[in-house]
This record gives C-alpha cells, structure tokens and sequence, in this order.
C-alpha cells in the first residue's frame, strides 16, 4: 500500500528568488538565536515546552514527564534519509534526526521501539550541533528534526552552536503535530520548514488511540501558527523545499483518521495551496491489535476514497 502514498495540493512559486539563506542565520547575526536557546532552557524548569504542559523539571528528573527525557536529548539515529517527500530527499536525502521517545503514545506506532521505549543515546548540545554538521558535509539537502517537540530546548542550543560553525542548511520540524504554543514562539524565525502531522480529526478517537485529550484542538492551532510563521510551501528550481509548511495525514482503516475533516480544515482555515502527503501506508504495529478496527492494512478502495476527498 506504500506505494500509494502521494502528494496532494499545490506549491508556491517554485522558482529561486536570490540565493536562499535559512532564516536562523538572521537571529545568529542579532544574536537573539542564543537568547532563544537560553530561553528554552530556563523552560525546563517547569516543562511547558510540548502541549503536555507536565510541568516538570526536567533538569532534575523526568518522573511524571511523559516523554522520559531530561535535560539532554536521546538520539535513535541520524543518517541521510531518501524514504522522505520528494522535496525533503532530492537527490542526495535529508539529514534526519530520529530523536527517541514521544509526548504521545499512538497504540499503532510503526517506531515504538524509539517512541514508546527509548532506544537511543543520551546526546550533549554540543554532539547535537556536530551531528548537523556531518549530515550537511555528507551533502544532506536538509536537516530534518524527527519527533522533536519534546527536545526543542537542545535543538534551539545545539543549533546556535552549528550555525556558529557554518550550518547553513534549511532546518525541517518534523513533529507529530502536538506542539505548545510557548515552543513555536521559540521557533519562530529559527524553523524554515514545518511538517507536522495533522492525525485526527475526532478528539475522542485522537484519546483512544493516541492518550491524549485535546489533540485535535492543540494540532489545529499549532498548524495555524506554523503557517503564520512560513506560509505555503517554497519549492526552488531544484524541486528542493526551502521554506513553507508540509502537511502530513495518515489515513487510518475506516476512517478512523478523518480525512474530511482534516482536509476541510486545511482548504478553508489554512490555505487550498497547502502542500499534503496523503500517505496510505498505514500498517497495524506494536499494540494496534487491541483494536480490532485497526488491526488491518487501509484497502484500496479506502484510499482511493481518501484521495478523491482531499482533491474535493
């Protein structure tokens, strides 16, 4: 089914206006870039920084935190990646960051070693910056921050740091789409791509398979703010995305996911211009056969009702 998977929706225009220069390089030469990190650190002192709003201090302990991470990142892997949107991998793949654990806890996670048990190594700032800095030698297109909203204090140091040493690349938010308000405001100006997912539209649904009560409310207003921040999607003469906001729906068996809802959504608050990956490779993993109604591949004839909704 994977192989249905495609991208819905227009970009903006796709030719080079001048040479393109990630908007953090502007907060490093004003140096509100390394206020920002100090900011998002002095955050973990009472962890607001994902929409869980736990409240812990995290420099201290991650008892009580859901997303088990304390005050350095764990990283799963960081590698070329060329499995991403076409405009995200080009010819020589993103620079992904796979960061583990989650501040959410979806029953059918295809990551669960990473998200729901942790695999991966504690990282310093300093090793966080230094991994940016490979995957642009290796000729990544991007660097593109996997499941990060529970890491944005580290990203925003360890960017600070990079770019200090000659990151230059474009940075991809790459999130699941339940993201506070406090850490997009700390992202503002420093993120040039956003792509979160947009995964329910029904916050009961969203609880019962994702433990979380307010998905649907927190993913809409945090998808409004991203778009606020970058717009619709830049895609330059190379077919490389350098700015703009990329939205990702995963359709779920019987209809679970809500793609009208969420495809409405996107075409009357955000913009009918918004660049989305349909993706129609949902399989059931980890806990997903607790449910009987995901415990099945999407059919065809779902997915193809799918993309005729979107395209509506």
């Amino acid at each position: 089914m994977a192989a249905l998977s495609v991208d819905v929706g227009a970009t903006a225009d796709s030719q080079r206006r001048g040479l393109f220069e990630p908007a953090y390089l502007r907060l490093l030469r004003s140096g509100e870039l390394a206020e920002r990190a100090r900011s998002a650190r002095q955050h973990l002192k009472n962890c607001d920084l994902c929409a869980r709003y736990c409240r812990v201090d995290r420099r201290r302990s991650i008892r009580g935190a859901v997303c088990r991470t304390g005050e350095r990142a764990v990283v799963y892997s960081a590698t070329p990646h060329h499995g991403e949107e076409d405009c995200l991998r080009g010819r020589r793949g993103s620079g992904t960051i796979f960061f583990s654990w989650c501040n959410l806890r979806c029953v059918y996670c295809q990551n669960w070693e990473i998200a729901w048990q942790g695999e991966g190594e504690e990282t310093s700032d300093e090793q966080l910056a230094e991994t940016m800095l490979r995957l642009q030698a290796l000729g990544c297109h991007n660097i593109n921050l996997v499941t990060p909203s529970h890491v944005v204090a580290q990203i925003l140091a360890a960017v600070d740091i990079a770019a200090q040493r000659g990151l230059r690349l474009p940075l991809v938010y790459n999130t699941s789409g339940y993201d506070s308000p406090e850490a997009l405001t700390l992202l503002d100006g420093v993120v040039d791509i956003y792509m979160p997912d947009m995964k329910y539209g029904d916050e009961i649904l969203a609880r019962k398979y994702s433990h979380v009560r307010d998905y649907v409310h927190v993913n809409r207003e945090a998808v409004r703010e991203m778009h606020r921040q970058v717009g619709d999607l830049v895609v330059n003469a190379d077919g490389l995305a350098e700015r703009g906001l990329l939205v990702r729906h995963l359709v779920l068996p019987n209809g679970a996911s809500g793609v009208k809802t969420v495809t409405r959504f996107l075409a009357e608050e955000i913009s009918p211009d918004t660049y989305l990956n349909l993706m129609g490779q949902y399989r059931p993993c980890h806990r997903a056969s607790e449910h009987a109604e995901l415990d099945r591949k999407i059919a065809c004839a779902e997915f193809s009702e799918a993309l005729a909704i979107a395209r509506r």
